[in-house]
């Protein structure tokens, strides 16, 4: 039996000012990957990992941080923005209206301020998580 890997939004990208990390990385293989910045990978092993599991990917722990804690400050002085997809009904004229999925930009306060059945209700599915470069290099 052939076990495929799922690798869609295994991804590390960078521009002049920040750097994207695609969400279904878990925090172990987060930290071994060579294409992440390695000050993000310094700071997810200093603060992040004695918090959270290394098989834990960085999707599920988005989604169910809390709004209270010092992750969330971290996250909020790195400057993170969230990119989401949410279901949202587009009202149509004279027809009935159509549900689809938008994609949005949270910032850390947005998301930890949505509770787990509001997350539910709206669809939510994380993608990818973004921080400043500045920022990091200031922490």
């Amino acid at each position: 039996m052939n076990r495929t890997v799922y690798e869609d939004y295994k991804y590390s990208m960078q521009d002049t000012s920040r750097v994207y990390v695609g969400c279904k990385y878990t925090f172990g293989e987060l930290l071994d990957a060579e294409e992440v910045l390695f000050k993000f990978r310094m700071l997810v092993q200093k603060y992040i990992v004695p918090e959270a599991d290394l098989e834990d990917t960085l999707e599920t722990h988005l989604y169910y941080l809390e709004p209270t804690g010092f992750l969330v400050k971290l996250y909020k002085q790195m400057k993170a923005r969230i990119k989401v997809n949410v279901i949202e009904e587009k009202k149509r004229l004279f027809r009935k209206p159509k549900k689809e999925y938008v994609t949005k930009q949270f910032t850390i306060e947005q998301l930890t301020g949505m509770t787990k059945e509001e997350k539910e209700a709206c669809g939510l599915v994380i993608q990818e998580l973004s921080v400043s470069k500045f920022a990091i290099m200031g922490l």
